[in-house]
């Protein structure tokens, strides 16, 4: 077998004149060798084998087999192969798929990497794509578990983009995260695009639930939904959750607090996303410069009327914290938990106890004023606070509290009760003593007294 490098200075010196036979002596190897490889039947670093291959036999019932079901595990096509006669190993079974490409291409579960991509339209002002994220170890603070949920809607057009951090993603939560980032857009594009979230459509079917039907109507535009398997369709969305991911959630801090971390991301977007330069007609000209030319229809004076529902835990101080505030409620609920609730477009929260039976109406126990998110406030109830301070006035006490190193010896109860203990004691004890015990054991020994000789 020749190396690389003979076979380059044999095709050279071929080119040059050289015979077979010249170049057999000067590289000190065979003229067979050399013709094979200046032919072309022979490949440089590939080795003739010198037995029979024990796959060969088998290469076409495997392409045929592979043909009719791509998807057929090499451990089951393996079997079918030993009982046929095949006397290799698994690893060189699977080897020899791999290198013959004997297993064909599936086209319906081919990945679209890899395939022709399609030049996709975006007029001004036709589409706003949507999408959730779910970031992962958010601060233990927050009291969201494993994950954060980011809701990012983007102008397909211009690539203007913005998120929204919620704790679920539950439809009300998707509709509340919706209009703000519509606002924050600047108006309604014409068309909401989506992929197959439950919330917004029957993932199966594709079609608009009745519920998020009255959403589309409220804002005026229509929804459309992605094919199945689909990824490069909403690819301006996905390209924002990459950056909001890489950018802004890597480096968050673990003390910020959940209104913090929206603020970084409004001022992100505003400083970073909307200054980026985007090839226009015109030239380059920022996002933000794009996003503010394309024609938006105006967003409704107020947002779709959806209920909002979180799950809180009630402070020792009877206070439930919500958005960056605190409300109070009866002294009652303290250490207990509640739920939430808020109306979209409402300037009040309704605060009721949880646990209730399903298809039951909770009980509201406390309703205040929203304040605005992240501000700090405390809102409390005059009632509440008087039934507080009732509640701690009758914990309290004016006892003083008991000393850990001090002298303390029995009281006269204690001694009573010890004197009473010990005759108990002593009337059992002499009433064993005056007991008939048999014990054959002294039988026996005064019986070997008698019966000894002296």
């Amino acid at each position: 077998m020749l190396t690389r490098e003979d076979d380059i200075d044999a095709h050279a010196l071929h080119r040059q004149g050289w015979t077979i036979s010249a170049i057999a002596r000067h590289l000190g190897r065979d003229r067979k060798t050399i013709r094979a490889y200046l032919a072309g039947d022979r490949e440089p670093g590939v080795r003739k084998r010198t037995t029979a291959d024990p796959f060969e036999p088998f290469v076409e019932y495997c392409r045929r087999r592979l043909a009719e079901d791509p998807h057929l595990w090499a451990t089951t096509l393996f079997d079918e192969v030993v009982e046929l006669g095949y006397t290799g190993s698994y690893p060189t079974f699977t080897r020899q798929l791999r290198t013959r490409a004997l297993r064909p291409k599936c086209e319906a579960c081919r990945p679209t990497k890899g395939r022709p991509v399609a030049v996709i339209e975006h007029p001004a002002g036709e589409e706003t794509q949507w999408d959730w994220v779910e970031l992962p170890d958010p601060p233990k603070s927050w009291g969201w578990g494993k994950n954060a949920h980011l809701l990012v809607g983007v102008l397909a057009h211009s690539g203007r983009w913005r998120g929204v951090l919620l704790e679920s993603e539950e439809q009300a939560h998707l509709i509340a995260g919706i209009d703000r980032i519509t606002r924050a857009l600047g108006g309604v594009s014409r068309s909401w695009r989506f992929d197959r979230m439950a919330t917004v459509c029957h993932p199966p079917t594709g079609r608009v639930t009745a519920t998020f039907a009255a959403v589309a109507k409220h804002y005026g535009v229509q929804v459309s939904i992605c094919p199945p398997r689909r990824g490069n369709r909403k690819g301006v969305v996905e390209k924002a959750v990459h950056v909001a991911a890489q950018r802004f959630w890597r480096t968050l801090p673990d003390e910020v607090t959940i209104e913090d971390a929206q603020a970084r991301l409004d001022k992100w977007c505003q400083a970073r996303g909307d200054t980026r330069l985007r090839a226009t007609a015109d030239g380059r000209s920022s996002v933000a410069t794009v996003a503010a030319a394309e024609p938006l229809a105006p967003v409704p004076a107020a947002p779709f009327p959806a209920t909002v529902t979180v799950t809180r835990r009630v402070s020792a101080q009877a206070l439930v914290a919500y958005a960056g505030n605190f409300y109070s409620v009866p002294p009652e609920l303290a250490r207990t938990t509640v739920t939430v609730s808020v109306r979209l477009g409402a300037g009040h929260l309704d605060i009721a106890p949880a646990g209730k039976d399903e298809g039951a109406a909770a009980v509201v126990v406390a309703r205040h004023r929203l304040a605005a998110p992240g501000a700090g406030v405390m809102v409390r109830d005059h009632g509440h606070v008087t039934a507080l301070n009732t509640e701690a006035m009758k914990a309290a006490t004016s006892q003083v509290p008991h000393r850990s190193k001090v002298r303390i010896p029995p009281g006269p109860a204690a001694l009573a009760a010890a004197e009473k203990l010990r005759t108990t004691q002593t009337t059992a004890a002499g009433a064993e003593a005056g007991a008939v015990v048999i014990d054959l054991s002294r039988y026996a020994q005064a019986a070997e007294g008698r019966n000894t000789l002296t």
